[in-house]
This record gives C-alpha cells, structure tokens and sequence, in this order.
C-alpha cells in the first residue's frame, strides 16, 4: 500500500476554513486528516509541498517511520506549522490503515475501553454580560450537557487583564449559582493573563469548584506554571499550543498540570498523542483533548479517546456537522458515540465542497493603554 498522492483542501468553516490533508495510496484508498492551524493555510499549502517528494511511493503503513522523517527530516525539528501539517498526515495515515483493515480506528490502537466519549461544549455568548453568559448556560443544560466551559471574556477588541479577570470570577460563581453543583464548570483563561490575575483568578473560584482552569498563563514559559502550583489548589490544564511530547514533558514530569491539553491536530497526531499520554499516564494526568476545529479533528479525537485509559474530556465545538462532510458519529447529551465504520468514519462529499473564503486571521486584542495582548 504505497502513497501514490497527498493535496490540501480547504473547505469552508466557522469564519475560518477548515484544511484537510488527502492522502491517497496507488490501490485508491484516501485518508483524511485535519490541520490544526488554520490561519496559515499558504504556509500549510508550502509544507506539504515540501513533504510531498517524501511521502510519494513509501509505504503508508510505516506510520511511525514516516512520522519520524518528517518531524525530523531537517536539520530543525518541526513545531508548529509544520508540525501542524505533520499531524494531519500522521491521522491520514491512521486513517488509511484502518480502512484497510476494514475496521474502526480505535482497534488498531488498542481498542475501546469505554463506550462513548465525554464532551464539554461552549457558553455562548461571550463578553461581559453576566446575564447573558448564565442563560447561555442554562440553555446548554436544558439541551443536555453537564459539562460547560466558560472564558475569560474580552470586551469587543479590547482585554484589559484585571478587568478581565473580575468579570471572569463573577461570571464563574453566576454560572454556577444558577447550573447547581451536578453540572461541571471549566474556565478557560486562553494564555490572556498574566501570573498576578491568573493567581487571583484560581483562588477566587476555588470554592465554585472548577472542574479545571485551563491555559491560566502563557504557553512559552512552561515554569510559571511551576510558581502556580504552589499558590493554587484548583486543577490546571495545559498543553494545546505544544507540538511534541518534549514540550509537554516538564508539564508532566514536575506534575504542573491535572489535564493535559493535546491538540492531535497539532501535537504530532495520533502517533505522538499516544506518547504523550503515556507519560501523563505515569503521574496520573488525565487528557482533556483540545478539538475547536471540524468533523475530521472531532473524529481523530474522539476515537484516540475512546482507546485512552487517561482520558478525562474532549473539547466539543458547537455545530460540528458540515455538509461537505459526511460525520455520522452521534453527539448525544454530551456524549460522542462512534459507529462501527472504517478508519475515522468521515468521508468528504465532493459534489457538496463549497468555494473556500479568504483564510481568517487570529483575532487582535489591545489593552486599555494600546498595548497587544494575547487572544
């Protein structure tokens, strides 16, 4: 089974466009998988074309061998972006092995050890209406959910961290007020404050009982979160903005997080999730998989879950479904269940794709003075 091809296609999204990698083998088998990077796709585009001569005529059955190649076939290691590109190759790949095997996906990776997969979702909408915030909330509860993720809001284009911070606490303790205590919170703090507010923040939810306080603090200094340990006993998750199992390792080794934030969109796929959860499986973290994107990132999340002794939650974005692809796997109450389809069980619809839009930009957030600060 060798790979006789591999494109990137871009379909349209929620405001950003979705890019799938396509990777087809010589007895016309495709696998799929999805970039976890949306923001770039020329850059995404001049990846694969610098892997294509790589990947054409290998066998594709050699996941690991290949994944070591092109994480590794250059003199820098690959993070970010590339890594990014990397990561739907590897899933495609998966992908392609298991619809050759005529099976589900989560066989091949050491098949299910539970039934079905537990998912957080959203409240919306965001912003510094308390009110609004807690009838979204609610709305989720009536339509089944018992896991809810709150943010740490902006106000239009502008966060100003303190601020921030004292609308987040109060919409926290409202949430929660109004959801009662059966119902789990997370807040995510999107890397956007600082250690000062971040600490503030942690102690002033303790008692609403977060379920966990997700990226409190900037990714690129992994050691603040070393000085949060200390000075918080709220759970703290981590992690979707690391490429590798080397970059979540101080995370896992000094025991700094209780979720683990893989992204197998990004962090190496499924080849390099398992790895990692391998180490967090040693000091008792859990995995909170890290799924904003679309169907493919879903159904790649989903079945690693499912075969995930760690596993803790899976991240779920609203309106998964699109109708350029066809995702029969049932989101019920919060809960994902897969058929028993070949490979991820998502297939594209070609005569549904739409026209692409212009690739989206990260959203720019200003402080009050001006100054940047993290979206």
């Amino acid at each position: 089974m060798q790979i006789a091809d591999a494109w990137l296609t871009a379909i349209p999204g929620r405001g950003q466009d979705m890019l799938l990698v396509v990777v087809e083998t010589d007895d016309g088998l495709k696998g799929l998988g999805e970039v976890g990077v949306r923001t770039s796709s020329a850059v995404s585009r001049a990846t694969l074309g610098h892997l294509y001569e790589v990947l054409i005529g290998t066998d594709a059955s050699r996941i690991e061998h290949l994944w070591q190649v092109l994480s590794r076939g250059d003199f820098f290691p690959a993070d970010r972006s590339a890594a990014a590109v990397i990561s739907a190759i590897d899933i495609a790949l998966w992908d392609l092995r298991a619809k050759a095997f005529g099976v589900p996906l989560h066989e091949l990776i050491g098949g299910r050890v539970r039934d079905h997969v537990t998912c957080y979702t959203h409240v919306h909408p965001e912003g510094h209406d308390t009110d609004a915030v807690v009838a979204g909330a609610r709305r989720l509860v009536e339509e089944g959910w018992r896991h809810l993720r709150l943010v740490v809001p902006t106000a239009g284009d502008v966060l100003e961290p303190r601020q921030a911070m004292r609308v987040a606490i109060e919409q926290f303790h409202a949430v929660r007020d109004a959801v009662g205590n059966d119902i789990e919170l997370i807040i995510d703090a999107h890397t956007r404050l600082d250690p000062p507010e971040a600490v503030t923040l942690c102690r002033e939810i303790e008692s609403a009982r977060p379920y966990f306080v997700e990226d409190a603090v900037r990714s690129e200094d992994l050691e603040a979160y070393r000085m949060l340990r200390w000075r918080t006993g709220v759970p703290l998750a981590a992690g979707e903005q690391l490429t590798s199992k080397w970059q979540f390792r101080p995370l896992i080794e000094a025991d700094l997080i209780d979720y683990a934030r893989i992204d197998l969109g990004i962090a190496g796929g499924i080849t390099e999730a398992r790895k990692i959860a391998a180490m967090a499986e040693a000091h008792h973290i859990k995995i909170a998989t890290h799924n904003p994107l679309g169907p493919v990132s879903t159904a790649a999340a989903m079945h690693f879950n499912l075969a995930c002794t760690n596993f803790g939650i899976q991240e779920m974005p609203p309106a998964p479904a699109h109708k350029a692809i066809n995702h029969p796997h049932s989101l019920t109450q919060g809960t994902l269940t897969a058929p028993r389809l070949p490979g991820l069980g998502v297939e594209l619809t070609p005569t549904k794709t739409e026209t692409p839009g212009t690739p989206a930009r990260t959203p720019q957030l200003r402080r009050l003075d001006g100054s940047f600060t993290n979206w």
